[in-house]
């Protein structure tokens, strides 16, 4: 009741609301497609949508940094040339061609309860994400839901296991790194999922995920643990029970990070205030 502008506030719900219900109906276009081809059941078809709700609050006074930052994506003018309105305010009206808003941290938070955080973090809110995955023919479980943890790096390795197909070790002659990840294809049908560490980092927030343990830290924090198996929310931080664990999962984080080439996060800023680049926190 306390809430201003509560039928605007709607509005921004309902934008949202009406933009996942068309990306739903673009998916049913492409499976329909897929059937009139005749090549439904033999198609892999992987669907995830984007990590964390987006607590960002734009306001307008920010166009030109934001427009600066992400001038790929944001134009300067709407179609036909009149003005582009940017940013969360009642007096624009989300939805529209000529607007570019989002729908702000209490609904964010609606949208990832009951995790914390969101996109940006790598807290529960910030990363987890459902992925869906159909193939007639494929010998999958047949509306299973698994629960074992995998990411990204994990989609190649299912492909090319799914086609029987290797990676390339070779391009132009010049030897390419092994792939990153696991193929999620003997869960997906049934078997023992293979055990791996997963890695995070995202402008100076980090985490590892072992088994059911979590070890996740905001940037300039101290790290937190979480049973993830018992407290999916990360409510109960058990850094100061298990310091062993601390240390032996930070030294995991630290040597995927110098392998992968995670640049300090205050070197970056450093370097983007130098050039005069909007970093946003």
């Amino acid at each position: 009741a306390d809430t201003k502008d509560q039928d605007w506030e709607a509005t921004r719900m309902e934008v949202y609301a009406a933009q996942v219900h068309a990306m739903d109906r673009a998916v049913g276009t492409i499976l329909a497609a897929l059937d009139t081809a005749g090549v439904r059941d033999n198609t892999i078809v992987i669907y995830l949508h984007d990590n964390g709700g987006c607590a960002e609050e734009l306001s307008p006074d920010h166009y030109a940094r934001f427009q600066k930052r992400q001038r790929h994506s944001i134009p300067r003018t709407a179609a036909g040339g009149s003005a582009f309105r940017f940013g969360n305010d009642s007096s624009i009206t989300p939805g529209g061609p000529d607007t570019y808003c989002s729908y702000g941290r209490a609904w964010a938070n609606l949208s990832n309860t009951p995790f914390r955080m969101y996109k940006r973090w790598v807290h529960e809110g910030g990363i987890a994400t459902p992925l869906i995955v159909n193939w007639p023919d494929g010998a999958l479980r047949t509306g299973a839901v698994i629960t074992e943890p995998h990411q990204l790096t994990d989609i190649a390795p299912t492909v090319y296991d799914a086609i029987g197909v290797d990676p390339l070790a070779t391009r132009d002659g010049v030897p390419l790194p092994p792939l990153p990840g696991v193929s999620m294809l003997p869960a997906m049908r049934g078997g023992q999922a293979t055990e791996h560490p997963l890695f995070w980092e995202h402008i100076g927030n980090a985490a590892v995920r072992q088994g059911n343990w979590k070890l996740v830290r905001e940037y300039q924090q101290d790290w937190e643990l979480y049973d993830l198996d018992n407290d999916r929310s990360e409510q109960h931080n058990l850094a100061a029970e298990q310091p062993d664990k601390v240390v032996a999962m930070t030294t995991a984080w630290q040597h995927w990070a110098d392998g992968v080439g995670v640049l300090d996060r205050e070197d970056v800023l450093t370097a983007r205030r130098a050039h005069g680049v909007f970093h946003g926190g």
